[in-house]
């Protein structure tokens, strides 16, 4: 009677382990996706605190660019002064829309027009909004 049932029982352990399987290898490939999403996640995440970290620094520098150049360059008298202390601080901030355009109107009253349009250009790329920098440009055309 046994033997009767044996090819039965070797069918039904074999699908079993067909099925076990299966599923072990489903589990797997879940495993897998779901340690792709983290490495995805973990990168994403230091993409993000680098970019914060940059922009930090950028403040950093602008605000000391603003405090050791750009107000010290409106307060020189001597435009050359002027000219060379919004030079040094752009190098640190070279985003400063405002800087470009005061050291643009000093360049302008020298009569240096072409480096003065180059300037007041840059102020106006920086922040397409700043209208007396374009009113400026369009003056020198």
């Amino acid at each position: 009677m046994v033997a009767r049932y044996f090819p039965l029982f070797v069918l039904l352990t074999v699908s079993l382990s067909a099925c076990a399987s299966e599923r072990i290898r489903q589990q797997e490939e879940t495993i897998r996706l779901q340690q792709d999403e983290i490495t995805r996640q973990r990168r994403e995440m230091k993409e993000m605190i680098e970019a914060r970290q940059r922009e930090e620094r950028k403040r950093r520098d602008c605000n000391r660019a603003f405090r050791d150049y750009f107000e010290k360059a409106q307060g020189d008298k001597d435009p050359h002064g002027a000219i060379s202390l919004y030079r040094q601080g752009l190098e640190i901030c070279p985003d400063d829309d405002v800087a470009h355009y005061e050291m643009g109107k000093i360049l302008r009253d020298l009569g240096r027009l072409e480096e003065a349009r180059r300037e007041f250009a840059v102020a106006l790329k920086l922040n397409p909004d700043f209208l007396d920098a374009r009113r400026q440009l369009e003056a020198l055309k």
